[in-house]
């Protein structure tokens, strides 16, 4: 069987069920729907930190799994059950946080996966930034999911790296290593044939003749991609076709102030054009509005954009596409083929370094700060409107760039090629863990991670006194089983039942501490080595709840 990983989950990432759906949870539903699908694994496996998720993790999985699969949940508390499958995926790019963790049990006991969708935010930013200074090893992958991806997390491990060198005179960086894997789509799901085409144009009043334009996303002029530039391109190619225009945008709106906006700017910049409006969050409209247009467009122009996921569902489709020349969307659609890219324009440099201040001191949230930013991304207006005039007027030109896109987006988009391609980055980071050399080994007798220690090493300063071995314990006239029990099961101790010995380990301890002059050593020097630790820390608890006395 192929490589596997154990897939960090949790609801958020990886369902688009919500109100408020983003392109990272329909990369993350595809993902997990394609895993199931596609990767030749007999087990998947789950890490979350409880097990309602991990049962909802099996749903979503069983759902397009082959017969005979299976679901493993691994609790988060338990990372080194990773080793299992061998990796760890993470639908971001934390891996720090996840190295230290499994510092702790061993750095080569696994991998780690992460993938990055927006790297504008201060959080994505942080993360990327600390893959210096985390526990990270050469076999730890972060996927950039487009070429203008990794120039980005390049630009950020570059200055990080220069600011260490600076501050602290590191000379040595570790850093994960750097794939370029699109994300993918499952291709099949859209073939919308001509029964939805037909039911669609007929519900929006779309006639034969009529060109249909589809934009499908989230509608947010300052986070996602301003649409004034697209209504002034559509307005002045199809004043020039003869042709009836329509655009379907089909998504969804923060809040009635943007929707207001975008409304009021599509009558006054695209009189001509037939606005259609429709709610992309629900089902049957993302997977079937695609049959009822003729051409896609998105004209992205934000920093919060990495990859563009719906240009190649369009192509999918069978949809030609114009796009801005912009992010991922360079990888994606080839230009004169599966349709067009139109220009890009941006400031030099050194331009903008006020609206990362505004953003870093909270003047501006991530998202004016995006919206800030792109307000001086300019998209060719008059390109964008050749572009639009082409296809509208050419039905040949359409059918033509629909089939290529079509062609490339199952080569090389469909899930079944994805999921390969992960697979086989895992296997390959399997490799390096057998023979590449390990970056910052545990030393004897220093915490796994210098941030998160031993809270009874950390504040070893606040107690009167530290219980040592030699110290005596000594039963309460009267303690026993029953008084015990009442304790363990109260609501101010059963919320920790995960880490206190059991109702029987602690009747055993206090069988023990009868003996005449007990000391806490010898009394969990009888039970087994693995379990000694935990047994010494509840004699604490005992005498917490005053069932024994501690002497010195």
């Amino acid at each position: 069987m192929a490589a596997n990983a154990a897939i960090l989950y949790h609801p958020d990432g990886y369902q688009t069920s919500g109100p408020k759906l983003m392109g990272r949870q329909a990369a993350g539903e595809g993902f997990l729907a394609g895993f199931a699908r596609h990767a030749d694994v007999g087990t998947y496996y789950c890490l979350s930190t409880a097990r309602d998720m991990a049962e909802r993790f099996a749903a979503s999985v069983m759902r397009e799994a082959p017969a005979g699969r299976q679901v493993a949940w691994i609790a988060a508390d338990a990372p080194a059950r990773i080793a299992e499958p061998g990796c760890l995926y993470l639908p971001g790019p934390g891996l720090s946080e996840y190295a230290f963790q499994r510092r702790a049990v061993g750095q080569r006991a696994y991998s780690l996966c992460g993938v990055t969708h927006t790297t504008a935010s201060a959080g994505a930013m942080d993360a990327i930034a600390s893959l210096l200074t985390g526990p990270v090893q050469p076999w730890d992958a972060l996927i950039c999911t487009s070429g203008a991806v990794l120039d980005t997390v390049r630009q950020l491990l570059e200055s990080q790296a220069a600011y260490l060198s600076e501050r602290l005179g590191a000379a040595r960086f570790t850093v994960p290593q750097l794939p370029v894997i699109p994300l993918g789509v499952d291709c099949g799901a859209f073939a919308g044939g001509d029964a939805h085409r037909a039911a669609w144009r007929g519900r929006l009043g779309i006639a034969a003749d009529d060109v249909a334009v589809l934009f499908m996303g989230r509608l947010s002029f300052h986070a996602k991609a301003n649409p004034i530039p697209m209504f002034q391109a559509l307005e002045k190619a199809a004043a020039g076709s003869g042709r009836r225009v329509h655009l379907i945008q089909a998504g969804w709106f923060a809040n009635a102030f943007i929707e207001n906006a975008f409304k009021a700017e599509a009558a006054a910049w695209a009189p001509s054009i037939v606005h259609h409006w429709l709610d992309g969050r629900q089902d049957e409209v993302r997977r079937q509005v695609w049959a009822a247009a003729d051409i896609f467009t998105s004209l992205s122009d934000n920093v919060q954009e990495t990859f563009g996921l719906t240009p190649i569902e369009a192509m999918a489709a069978g949809l030609p596409v114009v796009v801005s020349d912009w992010d991922g969307y360079k990888d994606t659609v080839r230009d004169g083929v599966d349709g067009f890219r139109v220009p890009t324009w941006m400031p030099p440099a050194g331009l903008g370094t006020d609206l990362a201040f505004r953003h870093e001191t909270g003047a501006d949230s991530y998202d004016v700060y995006c919206g800030m930013a792109s307000q001086f991304v300019a998209v060719d207006v008059d390109a964008c409107a050749e572009a639009y005039g082409r296809l509208i007027g050419d039905a040949e030109l359409r059918r033509r760039m629909g089939a290529a896109g079509a062609a490339r987006a199952r080569e090389a988009f469909d899930w079944s090629v994805i999921v390969a391609r992960y697979q086989e980055l895992w296997a390959g980071l399997a490799e390096l863990r057998r023979s590449a050399a390990e970056s910052a080994p545990v030393a004897a007798g220093r915490p796994a991670n210098p941030g998160r220690q031993d809270p009874y090493r950390l504040f070893a300063g606040y107690p009167t006194t530290v219980l040592g071995g030699d110290h005596g314990v000594d039963v309460r006239e009267g303690a026993g089983t029953q008084e015990l029990a009442s304790l363990l099961d109260s609501p101010m101790v059963k919320y920790c039942a995960a880490v206190l010995p059991s109702g029987e380990e602690f009747a055993a301890l206090l069988k023990a501490a009868r003996d005449p002059g007990a000391r806490a050593g010898t009394i969990v020097s009888a039970f087994p080595e693995a379990h000694r630790g935990r047994l010494f820390r509840g004699l604490l608890w005992l005498a917490k709840y005053g069932l024994v006395r501690l002497r010195r």
